[in-house]
């Protein structure tokens, strides 16, 4: 439309002024102006835009607090921040202190005053932080000027570690003992000496005892796996402990047990609870035949059976014996553990059968208690739920 207007425009000159020159100028010029208008673009106006929300980064030492482990920063070889695990760990005091007092360990201080000499990210393993069993591994990230300096806690994989090895050094131990004995009278009976009817059957019995040590043993392994193995299975089947337990006495009575006699039972009507029959028999077996081994002669081995106000059922052996130290007592359930290992292996135990004990109590979600007394006797205790609202088997119509 605008070339048009300025073509009309230059054409009315020509025919008013029969001047061809000012007409064809004027056309030039209304074309000229038509393009220039033509490139001016209309102004873009763009629509203002909420302003994004300002994202507040937590400040350092605030994010160090959701850090469950000991963590630190140091600059210049001072503790510059601590979250609250390190804090009850090393001690409110170590902010700002030097890093050498604040971790009192020679392997920790020579890694940090020396980090040139260090492996990038090599752990540091700390063994007596905090209280002389603990075991920590240290590890250091260099940031510019300053440095994180984080502790691990594996003191729980030590030990889990530890128990692996003592357990597969005593079980050898305990497998190379009468095995080695064995092939020795094998070999004593292979020669000349076999001939002697007197000297092969002593030879055959003691063969024969140290063959049954070694099958007590490996059933004793055999049982403490399966156990392990159904820790975390709850049992399902409902257990009368009263019947169970006078099956186990009779067993016991009749067994030919040379403190038959002594035994003292003492049962009351309790409810059912849910267990493993086989598991709870093998239990019973164990701690009245520990206290039969360790109890002084011709005293009472007292076995009680009952129901707590709480509702647990609790049972409870005592014997009349030497007692067991105070320092040995957290022990007594780890394997192959024996106060007195000359005694325990001369009456034939394994050193397994407390803690066949103590895995069957934990996975019937009970507790075990041993109390003893250095000269007196000792006493072991385990409460067992009972199920609820189950009435004692004399109550039943």
């Amino acid at each position: 439309m605008a070339l048009i207007v300025a073509g009309l425009a230059a054409l009315a000159s020509f025919v008013l002024n029969h001047d061809a020159q000012s007409a064809l100028l004027m056309l030039v010029c209304g074309v000229a102006a038509v393009l220039i208008a033509s490139g001016q673009s209309e102004p873009h106006v763009i629509a203002a835009q909420p302003a994004a929300p300002e994202s507040r980064e937590p400040p350092l030492a605030e994010a160090m607090e959701g850090i469950a482990e000991p963590v630190l920063v140091v600059a210049a070889n001072r503790v510059l921040s601590a979250n609250h695990a390190a804090r009850a760990l090393l001690g409110q005091h170590i902010l700002g202190e030097d890093i050498r007092l604040a971790i009192r360990h020679p392997a920790a201080a020579e890694r940090l005053l020396n980090p040139a000499q260090a492996m990038p990210g090599a752990p540091i393993h700390l063994v007596g932080l905090g209280t002389r069993e603990q075991r920590w591994e240290m590890r250091v990230h260099d940031l510019g000027t300053r440095r994180i300096v984080h502790l691990i806690d594996r003191t729980g994989s030590y030990t889990a570690e530890r128990m692996r090895v003592d357990f597969v050094a005593n079980a050898s131990h305990e497998l190379r003992t009468p095995l080695a004995s064995l092939l020795g009278y094998i070999e004593t009976l292979q020669d000349e000496a076999g001939e002697d009817p007197a000297i092969r059957g002593r030879f055959l019995k003691i063969m024969n005892d140290e063959a049954r040590r070694m099958q007590r043993l490996i059933e004793d392994l055999i049982s403490l796996s399966r156990i392990e193995a159904d820790k975390y299975r709850k049992p399902e089947q409902t257990v009368d402990l009263n019947t169970l337990v006078e099956e186990v006495r009779l067993e016991l009575i009749g067994g030919g047990r040379p403190r038959a006699a002594d035994l003292e039972f003492d049962l009351s009507a309790v409810p059912p609870v849910l267990g493993d029959r086989v598991q709870l028999s093998q239990l019973l077996h164990n701690i009245i035949g520990n206290a039969m081994k360790y109890g002084r002669d011709a005293t009472p081995v007292r076995f009680q059976l009952a129901q707590r106000d709480d509702g647990m059922v609790q049972l409870s052996v005592a014997d009349e014996g030497e007692g067991i130290p105070p320092e040995h007592i957290p022990r007594l359930t780890e394997r192959f553990y024996r106060v007195d290992s000359g005694r325990s292996r001369a009456m034939g135990g394994t050193g397994l059968g407390l803690a066949i004990v103590k895995h069957v109590v934990e996975r019937h979600r009970g507790r075990l208690d041993i109390a003893s007394i250095v000269g007196k006797g000792t006493t072991v205790t385990i409460l067992l739920p009972g199920l609820t609202g189950a009435q004692p088997p004399e109550a039943v119509s």
